[in-house]
């Protein structure tokens, strides 16, 4: 577990990192602020291209090798974006640091439920939420420390003696691959590739060249058809199609993606407020959003101990409740609201999240056979990134639009995002039981 919530925390904590040095980089780099955000970019498409690849070769060469390989590619890659002496380099390097931490994402979750008796494994998970959401709330402390006292490089060079620590714990301590016996499709891996890269660069353009966005995402929806299509019909395709069809999975697949995209309507939408409507400075902001993540902390493992009592339909539908209440709250908060009037609906935001996550995840992991726990663990991240984008294109088009009061549009979707995630965790009190499906 030592060696898994490493490899969690690393992943999670770079995918944030890089964004307070981003002005610090462009400038020794010698690059314009637009190109230094490709530092941030590729690291997240670096990932989302990966995820799946990840997942069915964890499954086809076993957990064990596969998941080594991605803690050694993220050290190595690390360690080169360090070293990296040009912005086209840097973004090179962050790019192969994603890919390597898609292996982590994962696959950490099928480890979980191999290493975890199955009463245990929604305490396993709880772990691991807990690590990602803490990671995610340390990012920007941790980088204004480091560059109070070093240069950039060592944002990347900080990771290189974890990753040593952590491949050694795994490789002394982890179950035995157990391969299976089936090829890669390379050719549905480059397809889901060209479809979801396609897809997260035409979010990101959204709020550049509309377009351009258009047309990148209707490629992307095009090449994802195709996709699907080339998959139907495999006993165990790259496309967890066969997951897909079993109710409490895919049910679990869409609340999770309702429940990341309402976090991230608000996470990016929120500083606006705080900065440009409110004048507040960055660090006020930045303690004005911790109570969010500082939360799901709290109750993450409080809802994995719950989830070996009561079903993940309950908890997560209350947990999807407080979250659709807290964003409703934040949405109607006065004008000029005090400290506490804002960290209150926060704190009900992160409670709500935490509720919900670990139970999902606990279900979504073992909603499925054994055998299908990485390809499982894939579609977990995968729905997480997916949440992100869609709401991260939400955010783009309605501050294009809303010209009057764009954050207020924003906390409004992402309550109805939260409020339907809520209506479909509850049709899974009349799905089958998690355990028929193993």
């Amino acid at each position: 577990m030592f060696a898994l919530l490493a490899g969690v925390a690393m992943a999670s904590l770079d995918s944030a990192i890089a964004n307070i040095a981003l002005p610090t980089i462009a400038s020794e780099l010698d690059a314009s602020a637009a190109a230094s955000v490709w530092v941030v970019n590729a690291f997240q498409l670096g990932t989302a291209l990966c995820l799946l690849p990840a997942a069915a070769m964890g499954e086809i060469r076993g957990l064990r090798p596969v998941y080594a390989f991605g803690i050694v590619a993220f050290g190595l890659a690390s360690l080169a974006c360090a070293l990296s002496r040009s912005l086209t380099w840097l973004v090179l390097f962050r790019f192969l640091q994603g890919a390597g931490g898609a292996f982590l994402a994962a696959l950490v979750p099928a480890i979980v439920r191999r290493i975890q008796p199955r009463p245990r494994i929604a305490s396993g998970l709880a772990w691991v939420a807990l690590t990602v959401a803490a990671s995610g709330a340390a990012g920007p402390s941790v980088a204004a420390a480091i560059l109070s006292v070093a240069r950039w490089p060592w944002l990347f060079l900080v990771n290189v003696p974890i990753c040593v620590l952590a491949i050694g714990a795994f490789l002394r301590n982890s179950p035995v691959a157990e391969p299976q016996d089936r090829r890669f499709d390379l050719g549905g891996a480059l397809l889901c590739a060209v479809a979801l890269g396609l897809l997260v660069i035409g979010v990101d353009t959204l709020g550049v060249d509309t377009r351009l966005a258009g047309i990148e995402l209707v490629a992307g929806a095009i090449a994802l058809a195709l996709l699907v299509a080339q998959q139907s019909g495999r006993s165990t395709p790259l496309v967890p199609l066969d997951l897909m069809r079993i109710p409490l999975f895919s049910l679990s697949v869409l609340t999770s993606i309702c429940s990341y995209a309402a976090q991230i309507l608000a996470y990016v939408s929120l500083p606006f407020l705080f900065q440009s409507a409110q004048h507040r400075s960055a660090v006020e902001t930045g303690l004005l959003v911790t109570p969010w993540p500082l939360l799901v902390i709290f109750a993450a493992p409080i809802a994995g101990r719950l989830t070996a009592k009561y079903p993940a339909a309950l908890l997560g539908s209350l947990g999807l409740a407080a979250l659709a209440a807290g964003l409703a709250c934040l949405a109607t908060m006065p004008a000029a609201p005090s400290a506490v009037d804002i960290v209150w609906r926060m704190a009900l935001c992160g409670v709500g999240f935490g509720f919900f996550q670990t139970p999902n995840n606990a279900t979504l992991m073992t909603a499925g056979p054994l055998d299908r726990a990485g390809a499982a663990g894939g579609m977990l991240a995968l729905a997480r990134i997916m949440g992100w984008c869609l709401g991260s294109a939400l955010v783009a088009v309605v501050f294009a639009l809303a010209h009057a009061q764009p954050t207020t549009a924003c906390l409004e979707l992402a309550c109805g995002f939260a409020a339907f995630g809520a209506i479909v965790s509850v049709s899974r009190f009349r799905a089958a039981p998690a355990a028929t499906q193993a």
